[in-house]
């Protein structure tokens, strides 16, 4: 038992170190304590949903659905780290409802590895990683290989949508260019001011940490 004890304790006294060094950063806000899912709302659950493990949210490969924040974001930058098995899937919702297809009615920020066989060669450029998901496609080319950690930023700041994948800067977006009335039909997320931040998974192993976020004028 007093073995058992140590051992939370030490456990929540890292949780807490890495909560206070994350809300430390510049204005950034940790959205996950690296302990509970404390703040979040699974929606269409698949099997075992999200789970937590060593300090990260993990979608398992038995597992997925829409993971949302219980708060909105209006205009916001998130950083948050990732790592996905070989073949990974996932997306970021990004002001996004709790109701229907996130990538549809809210946006989704494409989490792919793209470079895979299952997918190399046979997506649109608009698929791939870092893309507004169906939208308007992401640089290729800056996205480590399946199994490592990746530093991720997404900046949302009015109509203008930036991704930077490890330091480079993958997709730098003015909404307003996007004309096309069948893509605005199909994708009314676009006119969305705010909404929730969410993992939206797709059954296979994707591992997340670090997740915080910094709200902007």
């Amino acid at each position: 038992m007093l073995r058992w004890m140590l051992v939370t304790a030490v456990l929540m006294a890292l949780s807490s170190a890495v909560f206070t060094a994350q809300s430390d950063e510049d204005g950034f806000v940790p959205i996950f304590d690296g302990a509970t899912l404390t703040g979040w709302k699974l929606v269409s659950g698949q099997g075992r949903g999200y789970i937590v493990e060593n300090g990260m949210i993990v979608c398992p490969k038995d597992g997925g659905g829409n993971l949302f924040t219980e708060k909105e974001y209006a205009n916001f930058v998130l950083r948050f780290e990732f790592r996905s098995e070989p073949a990974g899937n996932n997306g970021i919702g990004i002001r996004a409802p709790y109701e229907g297809d996130a990538a549809y009615q809210g946006m989704e920020i494409q989490i792919l590895d793209d470079q895979h066989e299952q997918y190399k060669g046979k997506i649109r450029s608009e698929q791939h990683h870092g893309s507004v998901y169906d939208v308007i496609p992401a640089r290729t080319g800056y996205l480590k290989p399946a199994g490592e950690w990746n530093t991720e930023e997404i900046s949302a700041i009015g109509r203008r949508i930036r991704v930077t994948l490890n330091g480079v800067i993958i997709t730098d977006a003015d909404l307003e260019t996007v004309k096309e009335p069948a893509v605005l039909a199909k994708h009314p997320g676009l006119a969305r001011p705010s909404g929730h931040i969410g993992l939206l998974g797709h059954g296979s192993r994707v591992e997340f940490r670090r997740l915080r976020v910094k709200a902007a004028s």
